[in-house]
């Protein structure tokens, strides 16, 4: 990301973290992986700091695990309680956040110490310039918005043709779908994303859904969705409104 303020940036630690909570959780790297989706090997490559997370594993971590998005930022991994009224607020000066850098992109978790955000506002630079090299696409539950703070953004969607979006340029778009950012051109590429985070309630009553599901459909081939094999498989990656084709994140 462009270092303006670099004094302010604290370098997410979601090994440590995740390390913590599966602890405190009482789980396995196994257990945790039946809950994520996650393998056990990539797991532990997490929890060694030996691969970073992107949004979209982060988020399989934070639904599946129960736990707020904000809690892997850190190497307590605590919890606090659910304020009960609207009066919370969180001042996040310039340059400062929750960093993680990956070689596709660097990303800056604004906001980073309020729990239960109903979205989570990320200030990114686009590092990926080939979209034949970039690999496995991001998808994660909820929607996104984006904004283009400065240069030049394609954005590279399962069901759309790609669309080049300059500064100023936004777009907002369901996020369960398959999608992949470019860098165009030589200047930097700086984006303002909003992610939406699905409701506890709505992931815990769509795992209800699954498992009446396979209750229902023991007998057959067809318990299951398709493409997941069993259910179980990745129960918190599916949006209980809307049904999604199986991936994971970048």
């Amino acid at each position: 990301m462009a270092a303006n303020h670099p004094t302010g940036r604290t370098p997410a630690k979601p090994g440590a973290a995740l390390k913590a909570i599966r602890a405190q959780q009482g789980l396995t790297l196994a257990e945790v992986s039946e809950k994520t989706g996650l393998t056990v090997s990539a797991l532990s490559k997490v929890e060694n700091d030996k691969i970073d997370l992107s949004f979209d594993k982060l988020a399989r971590l934070s639904e599946g695990l129960k736990i707020d998005i904000t809690q892997l930022f850190g190497p307590g991994g605590s919890e606090s309680p659910r304020p009960q009224s609207a009066t919370r607020r969180c001042i996040t000066r310039a340059g400062e956040g929750r960093s993680i850098e990956m070689p596709r992109g660097n990303y800056l978790y604004l906001a980073g110490d309020l729990l239960h955000k109903r979205v989570v506002p990320i200030v990114g630079e686009v590092l990926a310039k080939d979209i034949q090299t970039y690999g496995e696409f991001m998808r994660h539950p909820g929607e996104e918005f984006v904004y283009v703070l400065e240069g030049i953004l394609e954005l590279h969607t399962e069901m759309y043709t790609p669309a080049r979006l300059e500064t100023g340029d936004s777009v907002y778009f369901d996020s369960g779908m398959r999608h992949a950012y470019i860098a165009v051109g030589e200047a930097p590429c700086r984006i303002l994303s909003i992610c939406t985070t699905p409701e506890r309630e709505l992931i815990e009553s769509q795992q209800l859904i699954e498992g009446h599901e396979l209750s229902a459909g023991a007998a057959g081939p067809g318990a299951g969705a398709a493409g997941h094999g069993p259910s179980r498989t990745q129960p918190t990656v599916k949006r209980a409104r809307k049904k999604a084709k199986p991936s994971k994140g970048v």
